[in-house]
């Protein structure tokens, strides 16, 4: 894909209410002694809905637990008699990506049938949070590596959320992984606090919910009160209760992208680059999408072939002055002209009005580039936060509680101290940061430069936020 610096067109900022909030860690169980809600710094227990299941409900609602009996779609119904009958608070139905569809009209179904109970459904195919060096990708069927460059690759599920936002609407998203456990210290002892520590925050930090799996010795440690356990467990219930009390708001995230996709794997690992990169995007469901979706967004990217209609309202962008990217689909499309302009490697792009469209003629290869030519499409003045200095953290901006402010939140996935210098868009008199460390609010000295309000956090571990507020002015 090529693009031309200079040339872009406007990206505004899109912000738009959700009708929930989010950021809950549900605490998923299987060992059969049970510590205090307090040792455990969660009340909400998701646990297997088997035949054995009555027992360890029970004495975890004695304990005080809000218990979930987790369960798939087929034993859904069996599931959630069984949840009502013994006191339970609801019931999650687990499923991929793939069979969502069927888990949500299952979740439907029984809402109605049984109105006390909270039924959700959960997205199985998270990522462990994690860095590393080099990505692995699919080319034409056969698996590649990439080589490995000075900025890191992020495993991270903001591409998840985001589809989830769009996808499943009847809730806040929420999603569970599989810890790595190929290193055999990992498989024998479980993840260290810091791992947990950056699930936690990275699901406090996207507003979603998440499922944490403990590893059995550690859930057996916490049972029995063992010392050097619970010791490390502090610091994730550190965590726990830094990302509790933040309150995470209904507001949905800054976004000045457009993506349109109907399929989650096609488009994971350049959603992936696109958030590492911090683009700021919002997934819309292609054969939904309509005009009104796509009002204030100059940048979409369609990985989906587009209704008729919402071809037009590309179309519409590109004349008015936005750029559409089309990422190896067919067509034909009106804005396609004969003879066509030349081709620039795979891309071809068509000047339509005041804008573009691009066509790539084959799937992304290397997300890492298509990530950096996106970033070059939105103009510098309209990207709503950005960060500099700081190659292995991810920035996420909502509207503050307060009128007029803004929220920022950074999650670092190196887990090592680093210091973070951010740029938002906007004119804001006060800063003030706090991190999953030290929860104390500490003021930062901010200044103004041609609209954006520029300041540095000192030290970031895992998790930390940044509230702007007095702001002066609205920038248009």
């Amino acid at each position: 894909m090529t693009t031309t610096k200079g040339i872009v067109s406007a990206v505004l900022l899109s912000l738009c209410i959700a009708p929930f909030a989010a950021a809950k860690v549900y605490v998923r169980w299987t060992y059969q002694q049970l510590p205090p809600v307090k040792t455990l710094g969660v009340s909400d227990l998701v646990l297997s809905s088997g035949d054995d299941a009555k027992s360890l409900v029970e004495a975890a609602i004695k304990r005080g637990y809000h218990v979930y009996l987790e369960t798939t779609a087929d034993k859904a119904p069996a599931t959630a008699e069984l949840s009502f009958k013994v006191g339970a608070v609801g019931i999650i139905i687990e499923a991929e990506v793939a069979k969502q569809a069927e888990a949500e009209t299952a979740a439907q179904r029984l809402k109605t049938e049984y109105p006390k109970l909270k039924i959700l459904v959960l997205d199985s195919g998270g990522h462990q949070p994690d860095m590393r060096g080099w990505l692995v990708f699919n080319k034409n069927g056969v698996l590649q590596v990439s080589s490995p460059t000075s900025q890191p690759w992020l495993d991270s599920n903001l591409p998840l959320v985001r589809y989830e936002e769009a996808f499943q609407k009847t809730q806040a998203p929420l999603y569970s992984f599989a810890w790595d456990t190929t290193d055999a210290l990992v498989k024998q002892q479980g993840p260290r606090p810091e791992d947990y520590e950056l699930a936690i925050a990275e699901a406090g930090a996207l507003h979603a919910d998440l499922i944490l799996d403990i590893h059995e010795r550690q859930q057996k440690g916490l049972a029995e009160g063992d010392k050097a356990t619970l010791s490390d467990w502090e610091l994730v219930k550190r965590a726990l209760a830094f990302y509790e009390q933040g309150g995470a708001s209904s507001a949905q995230a800054a976004a000045a992208v457009a993506v349109l996709t109907d399929d989650y794997d096609s488009c994971y690992e350049p959603l992936n680059l696109m958030g590492r990169h911090n683009i700021p995007y919002r997934v819309l469901r292609s054969s939904q999408a309509t005009a009104q979706d796509l009002a204030g967004l100059d940048v979409v990217i369609a990985f989906a072939e587009p209704s008729r209609e919402l071809t037009q309202v590309l179309f519409r962008l590109a004349q008015s002055g936005g750029v559409a990217v089309l990422v190896n689909l067919k067509g034909p499309f009106p804005w396609q002209s004969d003879p066509a302009p030349a081709a620039s490697g795979p891309s071809v792009t068509f000047t339509v009005g005041k804008g573009r469209v691009i066509e790539l003629r084959e799937p992304i290869i290397d997300p890492e580039t298509f990530a950096r030519d996106v970033r070059r499409l939105m103009r510098k003045e309209q990207v709503p936060v950005s960060l500099w200095n700081s190659l292995t953290t991810l920035v996420v901006s909502y509207p503050g509680k307060a009128s007029g402010g803004v929220t920022v939140e950074l999650v670092n996935y190196a887990e090592e101290s680093t210091q973070v210098q951010v740029q938002v868009k906007g004119r804001f008199r006060a800063v003030r940061y706090q991190t999953t460390e030290h929860a104390k609010w500490e003021s930062l000295k901010p200044s103004v430069v041609d609209g954006f309000t520029e300041f540095v956090v000192p030290d970031i571990l895992i998790g930390g936020r940044v509230e702007l507020s007095g702001a002066e002015a609205s920038v248009q």
